[in-house]
């Protein structure tokens, strides 16, 4: 196994696609995840962290759906979730750029 920073901040990066793109925050981590794995040193513990976030953020998402119907709470969790969503990437990025092994905050376990 290689050890290429530059290609784990770039999949902590790839998570901003959706303020170009519109989507694809999921998938582009998932697919440089799945097919780096293997390959780079470290891949296989970050890209999961990466994925279990991103899927966490989708079941925060759909928890903020009926909370905005019911009491209209769901908007600040969708305005909280937005920021959580652009920074913790960022800070990340730079975490794995120093050697780090960044962490994402109330990440749920999906993928272990």
């Amino acid at each position: 196994m290689k050890e290429d920073r530059q290609l784990i901040v770039v999949t902590h990066l790839s998570q901003l696609v959706t303020l170009v793109l519109g989507f694809g925050s999921l998938l582009l981590p998932l697919i440089l995840w799945l097919t780096n794995k293997d390959k780079i040193y470290q891949m296989d513990i970050q890209g999961k962290r990466i994925v279990n976030f991103q899927l966490s953020l989708i079941v925060y998402c759909l928890i903020c759906v009926p909370l905005t119907l019911l009491c209209g709470l769901g908007l600040i969790g969708f305005i909280v979730l937005g920021i959580v969503s652009i920074v913790f990437p960022i800070i990340n990025a730079v975490k794995a750029n120093n050697g780090e092994i960044p962490t994402y905050p109330f990440s749920l376990n999906f993928i272990s």
